[in-house]
Protein backbone atom coordinates (compact mmCIF):
# COMPACT_ATOMS: atom_id res chain seq x y z
CA UNK A 1 0.00 0.00 0.00
CA UNK A 2 1.48 3.23 -1.32
CA UNK A 3 2.37 5.29 2.00
CA UNK A 4 -0.58 8.14 1.28
CA UNK A 5 -3.06 5.69 1.13
CA UNK A 6 -2.64 4.45 4.79
CA UNK A 7 -4.49 7.73 5.32
CA UNK A 8 -6.92 7.92 2.70
CA UNK A 9 -8.40 4.41 4.32
CA UNK A 10 -8.86 6.21 7.84
CA UNK A 11 -10.53 9.09 6.11
CA UNK A 12 -13.58 8.33 8.95
CA UNK A 13 -11.28 8.42 11.76
CA UNK A 14 -10.12 12.26 10.66
CA UNK A 15 -11.54 14.78 13.01
CA UNK A 16 -10.42 17.87 15.13
CA UNK A 17 -10.94 19.78 18.54
CA UNK A 18 -13.01 22.74 18.92
CA UNK A 19 -10.12 24.89 19.08
CA UNK A 20 -9.09 23.09 16.18
CA UNK A 21 -12.42 24.07 14.19
CA UNK A 22 -11.55 27.84 15.30
CA UNK A 23 -8.22 27.93 14.05
CA UNK A 24 -8.70 26.03 10.70
CA UNK A 25 -11.64 28.46 9.85
CA UNK A 26 -9.60 31.75 10.47
CA UNK A 27 -6.40 30.60 8.71
CA UNK A 28 -8.19 29.52 5.89
CA UNK A 29 -10.99 32.15 6.02
CA UNK A 30 -13.60 29.69 5.90
CA UNK A 31 -17.40 30.88 5.73
CA UNK A 32 -18.32 26.99 5.82
CA UNK A 33 -19.76 25.64 9.17
CA UNK A 34 -17.66 21.93 8.90
CA UNK A 35 -13.90 22.94 8.60
CA UNK A 36 -13.21 18.99 8.70
CA UNK A 37 -15.22 18.22 5.80
CA UNK A 38 -13.84 20.76 4.41
CA UNK A 39 -10.54 19.76 4.92
CA UNK A 40 -11.44 15.98 3.82
CA UNK A 41 -12.71 17.57 0.31
CA UNK A 42 -9.12 18.82 -0.03
CA UNK A 43 -7.23 15.76 0.98
CA UNK A 44 -9.18 13.60 -1.44
CA UNK A 45 -8.70 16.05 -4.16
CA UNK A 46 -6.73 14.15 -6.89
CA UNK A 47 -3.73 16.71 -6.79
CA UNK A 48 -3.44 16.33 -2.80
CA UNK A 49 0.03 15.76 -2.05
CA UNK A 50 0.07 13.79 0.58
CA UNK A 51 3.07 12.53 2.93
CA UNK A 52 3.82 11.48 6.39
CA UNK A 53 7.04 12.82 8.05
CA UNK A 54 7.68 11.79 11.81
CA UNK A 55 4.30 11.86 13.96
CA UNK A 56 2.40 14.01 11.51
CA UNK A 57 0.42 13.47 7.98
CA UNK A 58 0.86 16.38 5.50
CA UNK A 59 -1.51 17.38 3.05
CA UNK A 60 -0.90 20.02 0.56
CA UNK A 61 -3.19 21.01 -2.55
CA UNK A 62 -3.05 24.30 -4.25
CA UNK A 63 -2.07 26.72 -1.68
CA UNK A 64 -3.11 25.22 1.58
CA UNK A 65 -1.63 22.32 3.85
CA UNK A 66 -3.02 20.64 6.42
CA UNK A 67 -1.18 18.79 9.30
CA UNK A 68 -3.01 15.83 10.89
CA UNK A 69 -1.31 14.03 14.12
CA UNK A 70 -0.94 10.43 12.47
CA UNK A 71 -1.70 8.19 15.42
CA UNK A 72 -5.09 10.06 16.71
CA UNK A 73 -5.79 11.55 12.98
CA UNK A 74 -6.76 14.89 14.77
CA UNK A 75 -6.63 17.86 12.40
CA UNK A 76 -3.58 19.55 14.07
CA UNK A 77 -3.92 22.82 11.74
CA UNK A 78 -4.66 24.02 8.19
CA UNK A 79 -3.32 27.07 7.05
CA UNK A 80 -2.42 28.66 3.49
CA UNK A 81 1.33 27.99 2.58
CA UNK A 82 3.45 31.03 1.60
CA UNK A 83 5.28 31.41 -1.38
CA UNK A 84 8.84 32.01 -1.74
CA UNK A 85 9.38 35.45 -1.95
CA UNK A 86 6.04 36.68 -0.33
CA UNK A 87 6.93 39.94 1.52
CA UNK A 88 3.86 39.67 4.54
Amino acid sequence: MENKEVLLTKLDKIHTTERGIDRIKKNLNLGCEDAVAYCKEKILDKNCKIYQQGKNWYCETGPIKITINASSYTIITAHVMKCFGDKK
